[in-house]
């Protein structure tokens, strides 16, 4: 993903300000994390807070609601594994 699409992008948005984007930000390269303008979610309890890594306390990456995000974006999901 890094190597392919992320190095064509200037910028880009993820969408899921929760653990999936925030462990997703954790483990992009530091040049593509610097590319992250804002990470966006549907839950109105993250939208309007600010996303501090861990790894770069003066960093602050805005968390914006889906409407107000802007394109390109990578989407994070959960995976679920289902058992029967």
């Amino acid at each position: 993903l890094q190597e392919q699409i992320l190095n064509t992008w200037t910028y880009f948005t993820i969408w899921n300000a929760g653990k999936q984007g925030r462990k997703f930000y954790r483990s992009l390269l530091p040049k593509f994390q610097n590319n992250v303008v804002a990470l966006c979610d549907v839950d109105i309890n993250k939208v309007g807070k600010i996303y501090t890594p861990p790894s770069d306390p003066h960093r602050k990456i805005p968390i914006l609601h889906f409407t107000k995000a802007k394109p390109p974006f990578i989407i994070c999901v959960k995976m679920v594994s289902l058992r029967m």
